[in-house]
Formats: C-alpha cells, structure tokens, sequence
C-alpha cells in the first residue's frame, strides 16, 4: 500500500489462483474489477453491514459455543426433521470453540426461499434450544446479514474469545507488534504458512480490532511461507499504547491465521442433493467415530459439494477400513482426498467413487480439539 497522495493511494497485488498459476479467466478478471470500482467496496456503512436485514432466499442461521462431539450431526438432523434444507453452511472449530453460519431454505415449499411462518421459526428454536440443554440464547427470523459470511465467522470467534482459550498457537505461526515512536504508527509483523484467504484473515481481524491500516507489505517466501508487515493505528489515530493491548493483537491474529488452517484430512464429497443429505453425512462421520474440525457445505443447480476437514478424536491415524466403510454409507457419490501429506505422489488430489477401492492413510492429524457444546444460537 502507498502513502496517500493528492490524486489518493495505490494499492497493488500479485496474485494467482489457489493452485498458484495465473489468472486467465476473462469472467473472474472482470467480477474483480466491477467489485473493486463499486461505492460498497469502500463505503461499507452504505450497506448497513451491521444491520439485519429481511431476506426471501433464506434463513441464516449462526451458532457459536463451546465444541462436543457429534454435535454438528445433532443439529444436522433437527434441522432435516424440520424441513430445512441446507443451502449453504462453514463451519470453523479453534482452541475448543466452534462457530458456524448455516443458510437453511425451506424445504416444505416447491420454490424454497426463507422459512416465513413465526411459529415454526419458534418450533425450530424451541428445538435446537432443547438439543443444546436449555443453556443458550435463541433468537430467529426470516432474515440475512448483509455481512460477508467468512468476516462473519471470525466476528463470531472474535466475540466468542476463542483468542483467549488455553490453546497453544501453531509454533509456526509468529506474530511481532513494535512501536514505531518516529511515525506514530504500530508495526505488526506475521509469519506463517502460506493459504488462500489469509491476506483477507488478517486484515478483517485488524479492522475488527478498530485499527485501520496505513502501510503494508506481504509477500510469499520460499518453502510455503508468507510474510505480511502493516503500519496500524488505532481509530482514534493512536498506536497501540499498553503491553496488555500488544498481547491482545498478538493473541488476536494468531487466531486469526489458525481458525481456517486444518492440518489432517480434507475430504469433499461432491454428489446430487437431497433433503437431509448433510444430515446423513455428518451422521455417517460421528458412528465411524471421526471428528469435523472445519466443514464448507454448497448446493447449487441440485449438486451437494461439501468439504470436511476430519480427525480422529484421539489423534490416531484413519484407518482404511473408516474411510471405505463412509464411502460405502453414503452411496453414489465421489469422494476426494485434498492435500493428503503421506500420498506417494506428494499430496495431490485423488477421487474415489461408489464401488472403488479403498484409500490408504497414515498419520495425518496433529491437533484435536473436539465439539463440547454450543454456547449460543441465532436464527436470522
């Protein structure tokens, strides 16, 4: 980012796709730069981002809380046995806490769209609430935030404190915030592995934070790392001004780098879509005893892609027969191994569908944090 000047400020990034080659595609090119030249894009108080507001497409719903096992499956089958039809869902587990947005339709209705009748709105709370063991706040409503839904789930963490749980950060994760007396500014240094969507992690964190960002560099480094320096203040123009608020945003971006990192298993299954589809997947993983860390679930033009980033409770590697015996329970579909770090062929891609043979894995996952319970509930 360059120092303003009259004419304003430049802004320049490198980029590439998530496989790292370059962007080609005419349609992408040009959905970024009608984005980026849109009022919205930098005026976001004239999209009343912190706002409800009604929706006719569908009914979002947030939860947040404290993580237990086979709880997502749990509120899977509520959610199925209401006739919600999941149209979209994330979910994000870091240090014991787990957030998530799911976007439900209406799935007694032929055209979908949001549930509108009050008192079955009232029933599914009623039902999640009883689910979770009357420990929670429900509210709900036929209605969607406007604001973007992975800025929203680390808004959730964020308020939910997962920063401050007992968990120990990735050791691979360093982050540094130094004052720089001469400009007035703060110097935020981060040090990680390299991913998609981390510019945009730590960024949103900061901004949550109430800090705006004056200067910045980031960079990949050889060998999978990244390295990110911004020059912040706080809103009010001063720089971060006490230890205790330096560990807060040290604390704060660790979060943020490592909610959306899962070391393990990713496993999509890509089939057609049914009512309560996520309800028996989700269920098929917690009876083959394997836990979901990180989930993306999509449905569009009647196909399901759902992406799971799974570990087994203790820590100990998947067995074979586990991953052939999900693939047999769910049926016609394929199922697809990401980034499997003990492949022969160096972690690539590999598919597998009804009637294949099995798959072969060793010693994936590193961390676990298991679901406990859901501290809150909203319905939108």
């Amino acid at each position: 980012t360059s120092p303003p000047t009259a004419a304003g400020s430049w802004t320049v990034f490198n980029v590439t796709d998530r496989d790292g080659n370059k962007v080609l595609d005419t349609p992408t090119i040009s959905y970024i730069q009608t984005t980026l030249e849109a009022e919205d894009c930098y005026y976001p108080e004239a999209r009343n981002t912190v706002g409800i507001v009604p929706s006719e497409e569908y009914t979002s719903i947030e939860l947040t809380g404290t993580d237990r096992p086979g709880l997502l499956s749990e509120v899977c089958a509520v959610l199925a046995g209401m006739q919600c039809a999941v149209r979209s869902a994330e979910l994000w587990t870091h240090n014991t806490r787990v957030a998530a947005v799911v976007q439900v339709t209406d799935a007694a209705k032929a055209a979908g769209g949001a549930i509108e009748d009050e008192a079955r709105i009232a029933d599914i709370s009623r039902r999640l609430d009883n689910l979770l063991r009357g420990q929670n706040v429900v509210r709900a409503a036929a209605a969607a935030s406007l604001t973007h839904k992975e800025r929203r789930l680390h808004q959730m963490m964020f308020e939910d404190r997962d920063y401050g749980a007992a968990g120990r950060p990735d050791p691979r994760t360093e982050v540094s915030v130094t004052h720089c007396a001469e400009r007035g500014y703060t110097v935020v240094v981060v040090r990680c592995r390299d991913r998609p969507k981390l510019l945009f992690d730590t960024v949103c964190t900061i901004t949550d934070m109430q800090y705006v960002v004056h200067h910045g560099t980031v960079s990949s480094e050889a060998g999978g790392g990244a390295y990110q320096e911004y020059y912040i203040r706080h809103v009010d123009g001063h720089p971060v001004s006490s230890e205790a608020e330096r560990r807060r945003v040290v604390q704060c971006l660790e979060a943020a780098v490592e909610r959306r990192t899962a070391d393990g298993l990713e496993l999509e299954v890509r089939t057609d879509d049914r009512a309560g589809l996520l309800s028996d997947v989700t269920r098929i993983f917690r009876e083959n005893g394997l836990t979901i860390r990180r989930a993306e679930i999509s449905s569009e033009d009647g196909e399901a892609v759902d992406t799971f980033y799974l570990s087994d409770p203790q820590g100990h590697p998947v067995e074979a027969k586990t991953i052939e015996a999900i693939r047999a329970q769910i049926g016609e579909a394929t199922l697809r191994v990401k980034n499997n770090p003990l492949a022969d062929d160096g972690g690539s891609s590999s598919d597998v569908a009804a009637g294949s043979t099995a798959f072969l894995f060793g010693n994936l996952f590193k961390f676990y944090r298991p679901f406990q319970n859901f501290g809150l509930i909203k319905l939108y």
